[in-house]
């Protein structure tokens, strides 16, 4: 039995498996391997997965918490390409931003999950933050600003899909919390941009097929993972069976205040919320130049 001094206790305890990942105790022996475990695999590949992360107890919990909000979910079914942005009709018909697909699924709102929710607890636990900023090799993160993609449920039905895509923000953290019978699975080709440059050659190429550059990873319920998502092209493979995959995303930047483009939220959630009005009357800048 773990021991109930104020150094081993935590807020997560009965909701992450804190004996096998002790995100709590990240000062200890055990802390600063699993850092490096995790920073290593981060280095390699841009993409952690922390197997379990979620004892079976919690994550019957967490399956029931995303069934309740699924139905609160915006589907669209929209052909988009990788940067989710209009085409160019100054470049050829064969250039990535020119290349889109079929994007089905659906995604429950940061504003429908409620403070009592857990995920919501977990999102915001300094605790976990820590962590999350540590392998990442940043001092602090910050929760997305953004009141409707700072916390989502990803709901894919059968035949949905999330087409080749980068993410907004420079990285992510997900938790798979029900999987399909079938498909939903994640690919990845990592780093193949950066932020000095899109790289489009490359990326021309994973989407004429190529995969020499692609990783497959099948996730499952429980399992935590990291990912460099603004850098690294990736997918989800269209479900298959009736069973809806349901995935959390917990989004963090490294700056306070970050928030997604207006017309991002509103082709995402079929709406924006006022900050995205008005950053639409005001305009928005980035800290980089790629595009989204």
């Amino acid at each position: 039995m773990r021991a109930t001094d104020a150094s081993t206790t935590s807020s997560l305890d009965g909701l992450i498996d804190l004996d096998r990942y002790p995100i709590h105790a990240l000062d200890d022996a055990q802390g600063h391997e699993l850092i490096e475990r995790c920073r290593r695999q981060l280095a390699d590949d841009g993409c952690v997965v922390l197997k379990n992360f979620v004892p079976q107890e919690a994550l019957t919990r967490l399956e029931r918490e995303t069934e309740r909000l699924s139905p609160h979910a915006h589907y669209n079914q929209t052909e988009t390409n990788p940067y989710n942005s209009d085409g160019d009709a100054d470049l050829a018909a064969s250039h990535p931003r020119n290349r889109f697909d079929d994007r089905t699924n659906g995604f429950v709102a940061g504003d429908r999950i409620g403070a009592d929710t857990i995920i919501r607890q977990v999102y915001q636990d300094p605790d976990f933050q820590r962590f999350i900023a540590t392998v990442v090799g940043m001092e602090q993160i910050h929760q997305y600003a953004d009141p409707l993609a700072d916390l989502v449920v990803n709901v894919l039905r059968e035949g949905c899909q999330h087409p080749w895509h980068y993410d907004t923000n420079e990285f992510i953290v997900t938790m798979m919390t029900r999987q399909s019978h079938g498909g939903g699975l994640f690919e990845y080709s990592p780093g193949i941009r950066s932020p000095e440059g899109e790289n489009f050659e490359d990326v021309e190429k994973v989407l004429d097929g190529d995969r020499s550059s692609l990783k497959s990873l099948t996730l499952e319920p429980g399992d935590l993972q990291v990912f460099f998502g603004r850098y690294s092209l990736h997918r989800v493979t269209p479900v298959v069976g009736d069973k809806e995959r349901h995935t959390v995303i917990f989004a963090y930047a490294k700056e306070p205040g970050f928030i997604g483009r207006p017309e991002r939220a509103q082709r995402i959630f079929g709406r924006m919320a006022p900050i995205h009005e008005r950053l639409l009357k005001e305009g928005m800048s980035r800290s980089d130049s790629l595009a989204d």
